[in-house]
């Protein structure tokens, strides 16, 4: 009989580079939200990959940033868990990103006792020079580690990345049920549905001062009802957040509640309610109560 094979792979750097894109793809199921803005991803989000002799736990981490809130730090201290109790991990960069990456981290990637695979994403928007430049780059910043050139969003390369993750994994017994495809709960992938919407129709600070707290999720047999909150920090948000004569708010109700429904496969009705939280960004407590823990 053959052994098992089960481990945690996690996904880390730069925001933007990509990293929510490719571990949907990975997956085959859209378990982050992913738009063009700078920190989409705000937990550790899992999907978990199964086959009759292995289990692949992909983690997707919150972009590396320097922390401005409670809420920057909190969402880096699920960067650094990531990095602690990865069995391999899989630190994307991008062709098009010249930012550097977060010199602690980086430190933290260059010491891990772990397979590292440094994956080069986007490659479908650079040339063959402008991609061996960036090889040779990481070549020389992480020496001990694979690079390998993908395209999340042209799915190139993740067959031969999946291979190599099988290889790489460690024999051990599953550590989730193999029916499962995430840790998180029904109620977190809605309230992060409608938090994409937010960032996909709202501009400048709002989507980053807002917060989703869902208040019910009542199941009935043929709709399922959920009444949102949507937080907000200051009452001139709440004005924009709503819109004149509530246009705003319906767009965004609307929006969300079609998502919702293909992610339930059933019949929902959404509320959304606008309430101003001035300091839910710095607030231990609440952050804490938000699952930012």
């Amino acid at each position: 009989m053959t052994s098992h094979k089960a481990g945690f792979v996690n996904i880390i750097g730069n925001p933007n580079v990509g990293k929510s894109t490719l571990m949907n793809a990975l997956v085959g199921e859209k378990l982050s939200i992913i738009t063009s803005k700078a920190q989409t991803t705000r937990h550790r989000i899992m999907g978990i990959v199964n086959g009759e002799d292995f289990q692949i736990v992909y983690s997707d981490t919150p972009g590396v940033l320097k922390a401005g809130y409670k809420l920057h730090e909190k969402m880096m201290e699920f960067v650094n868990t990531a990095l602690i109790d990865a069995d391999v991990i899989l630190f994307v960069t991008d062709i098009t990103d010249d930012r550097p990456v977060d010199d602690s981290v980086l430190e933290k990637v260059k010491a891990a006792a772990v397979p590292v695979l440094v994956l080069i994403n986007k490659i479908d928007l650079a040339d063959q020079l402008k991609l061996e430049q960036k090889v040779q780059y990481w070549a020389k910043e992480l020496p001990k580690a694979e690079i390998i050139p993908v395209s999340a969003i042209e799915k190139f390369n993740l067959n031969f990345i999946f291979d190599k993750i099988i290889s790489l994994l460690p024999v051990s017994p599953p550590y989730y049920d193999k029916e499962e495809l995430t840790d998180k709960t029904q109620r977190f992938f809605v309230s992060e549905i409608i938090r994409e919407k937010v960032l996909l129709i709202y501009e400048k600070e709002i989507p980053y001062s807002v917060e989703i707290v869902i208040e019910s999720f009542k199941e009935e047999e043929h709709i399922t009802k959920i009444s949102a909150v949507i937080l907000v920090e200051r009452d001139s948000q709440k004005g924009i957040m709503i819109g004149h004569q509530g246009k705003n708010l319906k767009r965004l109700g609307t929006d969300a509640r079609k998502d919702i429904e293909e992610f339930l496969g059933k019949k929902v009705f959404l509320e959304l309610f606008v309430k101003v939280d001035k300091d839910w960004r710095n607030n231990e407590g609440k952050l804490k109560h938000f699952g930012y823990n």
